[in-house]
């Protein structure tokens, strides 16, 4: 039995008594109407979720305040959007919440100091790129099954068990992923007003050749633009990194794509890595980046409108949802097919922490993420009429005199629950959500799909490898350093830190999955 159940026990205990004293003394009362208005609850928002999770009456929970860590900056209305959240989830499951933004630059370094120290909180963003396999190996995460079968209907629903089970790690669940897109494509964002100014046709940039000249010509015209952004993981390479591979979890150790074949290979040794990287360099050397490209950890050139381009992993409307994040208008160009893989649908995943001190109530707080409309787009967008003013009961935009840089609340709506449930900005498509339900049929499917990697065995190998990837990775892709001298140094050094061991692990685990699917 769950320690809240036992809590509930109790609680039924004395209340069945104090009734039985009530009715001693003859003051007979009619039933408590609580359970009735519970029954009239919407579905789509269950109000109060009780141990089994049905509704129920909310009292019957202790109070708690539920942690919740994720990526990002602190805006200056957080305390406010917390308040008005604490008080929601109050009539819901008796909860409070306190919201922990980590910027994305510090965001590795201080969650795992976290997790090292075992810091207690509740629920906080993993990712295939955010160290979730690592994380599930190292005991960091709870696992879900049983706390969704309890508490967890609604996000049951949503997913579905194909999108769930591709996520299990030994057979268990360590995350609930977003419900948005579950494949991955890749190209660029583009300035809109420059891209207007000199009537550049995006249809004709189809690989990174065709768009040499047309840099060259920002440089060349708009002095005080840098032609392409590079940095925060947003580098010319990553072309290759996300959409030539399938990185089987942590990129160390890959499928080509084009292959066909079962086969883990050292993702140096692909032709592409090395041609891209000749490119990317030579677009350094000509001026046509930023010089701190290999270090920089935000998109600052380019939220400030000082960029023409930058690379983006792109889906439906990518490019609306960022002209509304940054305030002014960009238009994207998609590179090559969609591809979906277990880390393109591990792409943003909730987790609830091995220290929290109610995993029930965390759970509880997951599933209205999945369900309930009030909580997720206050969680993404802030208060109505402060942070933004509904034009239609799924349109919204900016109150009167504020826009994205002066609003005093915003999130990344991509990162939470539910985003089928999320309010649009005018910029963006009515349709979107069915843009996204077309874009994940059509994309291609990894032959490794629903495969997850196990680093347990070789850790430690893990880690050092982990070293020398921050060592020299970024600097390659970005161009920062001559890729001819510096791609095979950063090849020796893999396999100096135990790449070849890691790689026959891959292999040996790759193959079982295959056989037993």
């Amino acid at each position: 039995m769950s320690v809240l159940r036992q809590k509930m026990f109790m609680i039924a205990v004395f209340v069945l008594s104090f009734s039985l004293v009530i009715a001693g003394c003859g003051n007979n009362k009619p039933a408590s109407t609580a359970e009735s208005a519970s029954s009239n609850a919407s579905p789509s928002q269950p109000s109060e979720t009780t141990a089994n999770g049905g509704e129920g009456k909310a009292p019957e929970l202790e109070p708690y305040k539920i942690t919740l860590v994720y990526p990002g900056d602190t805006p200056k209305d957080l305390l406010e959007v917390q308040s008005a959240l604490s008080e929601y989830l109050k009539s819901k499951i008796n909860a409070t919440i306190e919201l922990k933004p980590i910027d994305w630059g510090s965001w590795l370094e201080k969650t795992n100091l976290m997790f090292a120290s075992k810091e207690s909180f509740d629920i906080v963003i993993s990712a295939a790129t955010l160290g979730y396999y690592s994380n599930v190996a190292k005991g960091a995460y709870l696992p879900l099954d049983e706390l969704i079968a309890e508490h967890g209907q609604d996000i049951q629903s949503v997913l579905g068990d194909e999108i769930l089970s591709g996520l299990k790690v030994k057979g268990q669940i360590y995350g609930t992923p977003t419900n948005k897109e579950f494949a991955g494509a890749n190209g660029f964002l583009f300035n809109k007003a420059l891209v207007d100014k000199y009537n550049i046709d995006l249809n004709q940039i189809n690989s990174l050749e065709d768009l040499d000249p047309i840099l060259r010509m920002i440089k060349e015209k708009e002095p005080g633009i840098t032609p392409l952004f590079e940095g925060n993981n947003r580098f010319v390479g990553s072309l290759v990194l996300n959409g030539q591979y399938d990185g089987l979890g942590d990129g160390f150790g890959v499928l080509n794509r084009n292959s066909g074949e079962l086969k883990v290979i050292d993702k140096t040794e692909v032709p592409e890595y090395m041609e891209v990287a000749k490119i990317a360099h030579k677009w350094y050397k000509d001026g046509l980046v930023n010089k701190d490209a290999a270090t920089v950890k935000d998109w600052g050139l380019m939220q400030a409108g000082k960029a023409f381009a930058i690379q983006q992993e792109l889906k439906p409307g990518k490019d609306a949802e960022m002209s509304t994040a940054w305030g002014f208008p960009v238009v994207q160009k998609q590179l090559d097919v969609p591809y979906t893989t277990t880390v393109t649908v591990a792409g943003i995943m909730l987790a609830i922490s091995k220290t929290s001190k109610d995993p029930e109530r965390a759970m509880m707080f997951l599933n209205m993420l999945y369900s309930d409309k009030t909580l997720i787009n206050m969680l993404d967008f802030g208060i109505e009429n402060k942070h933004y003013v509904k034009k239609s009961d799924t349109a919204i935009d900016y109150p009167e005199g504020v826009d994205a840089k002066t609003v005093g609340y915003r999130n990344e709506a991509w990162m939470f629950g539910n985003q089928m449930n999320t309010y649009l900005f005018p910029n963006e498509d009515p349709n979107k959500w069915n843009a996204f339900s077309e874009f994940n049929k059509q994309a291609e499917k990894s032959i490794a799909l629903g495969f997850a990697w196990d680093s347990e065995p070789v850790k430690n190998e893990i880690a050092a490898i982990t070293n020398v990837s921050k060592q020299f990775e970024d600097a390659i892709i970005s161009g920062s350093v001559d890729p001819e001298v510096y791609i095979p140094k950063y090849r020796e050094a893999l396999k100096a830190a135990g790449l070849d061991k890691v790689i026959a692990e891959k292999q040996k685990q790759l193959d079982e999955w295959a056989k037993n699917k």
